[in-house]
Formats: structure tokens, C-alpha cells, sequence
């Protein structure tokens, strides 16, 4: 099969260097220094998938029109990158494979002839430089859209994906998505103080910060009516019970997320975006719960004190004093 790769960062590289293992036709679209080194020295994989070096073609637009797409941009670059690319993609089948809650409806409000499904990936990689991705875990990959049951073409799809990477046809997507975005309020703390998650769960204060974005998440979500999907250990009936505990109580929750998943030496996607100069997704992680909860009716002051905090680096472009997570929360109710 024919299959197009838009963004070559951490997990566009490694689906496009999988699925050349596997036998189909790859072409990326990337830019700059990334779109430079892969078309010197291919997509460079090491870790949890062994080491693959993928030749493939990359250009700085898709070139030939591809029987599947995968959207693998930051979420903040995807209406720029599909729009660089309609012509080509238009009605052909398109996997967002992207953080937060919207990839998907941009993606099919740009592509109105494409059938357009999410793709929510529980692999984390390091993008050390262009076209060079290391794979720290591994895990099962979860494809669908919408509300209800797998549709058939979710499972044709996933089966596609499969013969590189192993990813299932998930019920209920949107549940799905929203434990996602539960899971990926670990990517702010760590980068705004500049550590690991495992230096944050060892820290008290942090862990504190961490569990109320968390909580709050998991709250908005249920104030937007949400079920939540199961996910990494994750599922509807336990983040319920984990959005009524004391914050005391529900630091359990995310230490024992980091352990299970093996990730106590993950920097996440936003620090490591943060560490290239980059800007980061955190206005579609801990911004899409601030807006979500505006939706709602609601507040949601942790995160929007830590999306502040994130912006502050940015702009620094280095990481702030550990204390200034806990001043930016001294004054919330955290209850």
C-alpha cells in the first residue's frame, strides 16, 4: 500500500520507518532540517522496535497521491499541514495521530471527502535530532472515530497499521480521547521545571501540581458529560472515584500511571519540544481542558496556571525554579 506521512517528528518517523520495514510504499512530508537528513540518511529507529534505517521519499509536500494518510504534526501545525496537502489527500482515507481533543474534526473540515479517524498512540519516543527517533515503550496503539462500535473501516485500517505497529479498533473514541488528554497532563510539569516524570512523582510538591491537573481534567470531562475509555489502566469507573478523592489520596493515581508505563525517565513530547526551541502543544493539552471547562461553565484554574507556566518557558527558552509550580497553585482551592 501507498501510504503518505505527514510530520516526521517522534512518531511520524517511527510509523514511517515501520511500515517501509513491512513492505509498503512510504513517503513523508517534513521540512527544514528534519526533510534534509532524511533524504541524506533516511529515518534513523533504534529502541523498543529495534533499529531500522528507512529509506523512503520525502519531500516537503506529498508528491504521488497515496492510497492512506497519517497526520503525525504537532497539533498546533496540522490545519497548516493539511491544507498544504488537500489537493493531493482529499478523499483518501486520514489517521490523525496527534495529542488533544480536535485533530480529527480539523481534519475532516479541511477534508470533506476523507473518511477521518484518530489515532491515539501510547508509544513514547525521542526525537534527538532530524530524522533520528530512539523508542523508550512500546504499546498497542488505539484507531477510531466518533461514539459508538469500531466501524469496519476503523478495523480494515488498524489491520494495515498492524503489519508494522500493533494498533487496535477502539469503541467509543471520544471516551478514548479524553483519557488521553487525562494521561498527557504528565507533559507539563516536567517541562516546566526541566526534569523527569520520575523526579516528579519523587517530589512532593510536583506530584501535588500533577494529580490537580489531572483531577481537574478528569472533572471537565465529566462536567462535558464524557465516558471515559480504558487506557493505560485507566477507565471510566476509576478516574470517577479518582476526580472525588482528596488530592492527598489521588497522588496515588498518577504515580502509580508512571510506574506501570515504565516512564520514570520520560521527559515527555512537551519538554522535548521545549529543549529543540520549539513551540509546544500545551495549548492542546492543558489549554483544551481551559477551554473545555469554559464549554462547561466552569473553571479550570490548574491548568490554566500551568499552560501559563509552559508559555513562561517558552519563552525564556529554559525551564523555571521547581518553587514556581507551587506558588502558581498556592492560591487555588485545590479540594
Amino acid at each position: 500500500m501507498r501510504i503518505g506521512i505527514i510530520g516526521a517528528g517522534a512518531l511520524g518517523g517511527t510509523f514511517a520507518a515501520l511500515l517501509s520495514q513491512a513492505g509498503h510504499e512510504v513517503e513523508v512530508a517534513a521540512r527544514g532540517s528534519v526533510l534534509a537528513a532524511i533524504r541524506d540518511h533516511g529515518i534513523r529507529l533504534s529502541g523498543g522496535f529495534g533499529d531500522v534505517i528507512a529509506e523512503v521519499a520525502v519531500a516537503e509536500r506529498l508528491t504521488l497521491r497515496p492510497d492512506l494518510v497519517l497526520v503525525c504534526t504537532k497539533a498546533q501545525d496540522a490545519e497548516a499541514a493539511i491544507a498544504a496537502n488537500r489537493d493531493l489527500i482529499d478523499g483518501v482515507p486520514v489517521v490523525v495521530v496527534q495529542n488533544g481533543l480536535e485533530g480529527v474534526d480539523t481534519a475532516a473540515r479541511l477534508l470533506p471527502r476523507s473518511d477521518c479517524f484518530g489515532l491515539l498512540s501510547l508509544i513514547a519516543a525521542d526525537h534527538s535530532e532530524p530524522g533520528v527517533v530512539h523508542v523508550t515503550a512500546t504499546a498497542e496503539s488505539r484507531l477510531g472515530r466518533g461514539d459508538g462500535p469500531a466501524d469496519a473501516e476503523s478495523v480494515r485500517i488498524a489491520a494495515v497499521l498492524s503489519d508494522a505497529v500493533p494498533v487496535r479498533a477502539l469503541d467509543d473514541f471520544r471516551g478514548a480521547q479524553w483519557t488521553k488528554l487525562v494521561v498527557n497532563m504528565v507533559n507539563a510539569v516536567p517541562a516546566v521545571v526541566g526534569c523527569t516524570l520520575g523526579e516528579v512523582v519523587a517530589s512532593p510538591e510536583l506530584l501535588r501540581a500533577l494529580t490537580a491537573s489531572m483531577r481537574e481534567c478528569v472533572r471537565v470531562g465529566i462536567a462535558r458529560g464524557v465516558r471515559f475509555g480504558s487506557l493505560n489502566g485507566l477507565d471510566d469507573a476509576s478516574l470517577r472515584t479518582f476526580a472525588g478523592l482528596p488530592l492527598a489520596e489521588g497522588t496515588a493515581v498518577p504515580a502509580a500511571l508512571v510506574a506501570r508505563m515504565g516512564w520514570e525517565s520520560n521527559r515527555g513530547s512537551t519538554q522535548q519540544s521545549l529543549r529543540r526551541g520549539q513551540p509546544t502543544e500545551i495549548d492542546f493539552l492543558n489549554g483544551a481542558v481551559v477551554r473545555e471547562a469554559s464549554a462547561a461553565g466552569i473553571d479550570a484554574p490548574v491548568n490554566a496556571a500551568l499552560t501559563a507556566l509552559v508559555h513562561e518557558a517558552e519563552a525564556l527558552g529554559r525551564p523555571l525554579p521547581a518553587g514556581r509550580v507551587g506558588d502558581a497553585l498556592a492560591t487555588l482551592d485545590l479540594r
